[in-house]
């Protein structure tokens, strides 16, 4: 796609297809209905089947793979990751305490490291062309996970990365309330962001210069985009949510909303891909 100067270029992103089939709905729908470009596939979901034949009935869809490692299932057994996981091959579900064995103990970095590769492996065994990585709650820029992944990128095939930062000043015109999850996330993701960007403009890892909806915890509904898309920055840019057809419902009404498609063509909004980037 071309790029013009001065152009603002949107990538809009669903996390979690292949969870459950109200996703997998809810993500072709905003797809086909709305102003969704991209959908993050979780391999190791019950709905993960499902995500991967709508993707292919739907091929301007661009599918990446949603790194997942904590919060969900794994895709090796617990016999070959005893220390990720329990008899039930769930990972923890803390963040905070998930977050601090991962880098605190050397012992898990290997396991770690065969449990990514093995996700990869299922992405590729779909056959889909991989749009984007990401990660699961933004997993992918854990100190530890993020190594492992600059590591392998080459053998891994990551051309295309998230790169979490929600610029606070701009969350904070826009809407208020909960200032310590917002300020405490855009301050932490400040951080992960700085010290990985190098990283990939090392290794012409491609990412967007912004990421929106960390900081809306689940409420990136219509008032929202309707605010931010005149305020979106020149250049290339994400918004990821989180639609559903039950539990986020509010996130796929946005997506699909009248009065947001017609904004978005009434500002010259692009809408991309990763793999447009």
């Amino acid at each position: 796609m071309a790029r013009l100067e001065n152009a603002r270029r949107l990538i809009v992103n669903a996390d979690d297809f292949g969870r459950s089939h109200s996703i997998n709905q809810a993500v072709i729908h905003a797809h086909r209905e709305g102003i969704l470009t991209t959908g993050s596939l979780m391999v190791n979901e019950p709905a993960c089947d499902e995500a991967v034949a709508l993707a292919r009935e739907n091929p301007r869809l661009g599918v990446g793979l949603h790194l997942s490692l904590l919060c969900g299932r794994s895709a090796l057994t617990p016999e070959k990751i005893p220390g990720l996981v329990n008899e039930k091959a769930e990972f923890g579900n803390e963040p905070a305490a998930v977050g601090f064995r991962y880098f605190s103990r050397r012992s898990l970095h290997e396991q770690l490291r065969a449990e990514i590769h093995e996700q990869f492996k299922r992405f590729r065994a779909t056959g889909l062309v991989m749009d984007h990585v990401n990660g699961h709650l933004h997993m992918h820029l854990h100190p530890t996970v993020f190594r492992i992944l600059m590591e392998d990128a080459k053998e891994l095939g990551i051309e295309r990365l998230r790169l979490t930062r929600d610029p606070f000043r701009l969350n904070a015109k826009l809407v208020s309330g909960q200032w310590l999850y917002r300020g405490s996330h855009a301050f932490i993701y400040l951080c992960l962001s700085g010290r990985a960007r190098p990283h990939l403009q090392k290794r012409g890892i491609r990412h967007t210069h912004k990421v929106f909806g960390l900081l809306q915890n689940a409420k990136v509904d219509e008032r929202y985009l309707t605010k931010l898309l005149p305020h979106l920055p020149k250049g290339d840019s994400e918004l990821y949510s989180h639609p559903s057809l039950d539990e986020f419902r509010n996130e796929y009404e946005a997506l699909i909303s009248p009065k947001v498609k017609e904004l978005v063509t009434q500002l010259g909004i692009q809408l991309i891909r990763y793999q447009d980037l």
